[in-house]
């Protein structure tokens, strides 16, 4: 699979927006840091730090929609309360579209009713397949739960942690897997899963937030990917939404995907 921005999406995903290589992410402050991980190359590529759900400020009053009349999901009062629209200080060329405004602190403000509206095309999507055949990655600490939490609730199946180099591509490994599709926490932390799944041609959703590229990525969702609570909230919806496209009733709450938060 080659730079997805110049090609077609593939099985009714759409790629990412245009951009070149990505940017070396600069964060803020954050609670603690992921372990950095090593590419195929032999290059190591450092995730940036978790983010404290309070540390972003206060998150109640914000201006974070680009139509007035959304019919959303859930309230906009709990995307906001779970920092789903917090983004970072840094945006990309390739996120520019699902960015809202930026807030007088310099953190870029993501659009609330583009990401409720792709979480549903993403789940569409995902229900298409057989669940055992959908794979979900996390390496980001604060996406481990939620993310196998998705898995045991749409029936897919998880890798969290560090990704394995040749998971997806090395039959000789004894926990090689063949996936028809990937679900990703962070580009970046993910790196090893995304290139794999290009590598073996299967199509990738990622969960990216204002400072993302999206090269390598064929479906977006449009959110922060730093966050404890921001990750709970977007991985429930996708599951419970996966579920009804499927015409299956959801049986988890909010509170299954929170861990222990």
């Amino acid at each position: 699979m080659s730079e997805k921005n110049d090609t077609e999406p593939e099985e009714g995903l759409d790629a990412g927006s245009e951009g070149g290589e990505p940017d070396a992410p600069t964060e803020g402050a954050g609670t603690d840091t992921e372990p950095t991980e090593t590419d195929t190359a032999g290059q190591v590529a450092e995730a940036p730090p978790e983010e404290d759900d309070e540390a972003a400020g206060p998150a109640l009053d914000e201006d974070v929609l680009s139509g007035e009349e959304a019919d959303l999901l859930i309230p906009v009062e709990d995307y906001l309360g779970a920092g789903v629209h917090i983004g970072t200080q840094q945006s990309t060329t390739d996120m520019e579209r699902y960015i809202h405004r930026v807030r007088t602190d310099g953190l870029y403000v993501l659009d609330i009713s583009a990401t409720d509206d792709r979480i549903r095309m993403a789940a569409d999507f995902l229900s298409t397949y057989d669940p055992e055949q959908i794979l979900v990655t996390s390496s980001r600490q604060y996406g481990r739960y939620p993310a196998e939490q998705f898995a045991r609730a749409v029936g897919a199946r998880a890798r969290t942690g560090r990704f394995i180099p040749g998971t997806l591509t090395n039959p000789e490994y004894d926990a090689y897997i063949e996936p028809d599709v990937l679900v990703v926490t962070d580009p970046i932390g993910d790196s090893q899963a995304v290139k794999e799944a290009n590598t073996v041609g299967i199509p990738v959703i990622a969960m990216c937030d204002s400072n993302n590229t999206t090269r390598d990525v064929d479906f977006v969702i449009p959110t922060n990917n730093k966050g404890r609570k921001a990750l709970s909230v977007v991985y429930w919806l996708l599951a419970n939404e996966t579920l009804d496209a499927r015409g299956a009733t959801p049986t988890y709450g909010l509170d299954d995907f929170e861990g222990g938060i």
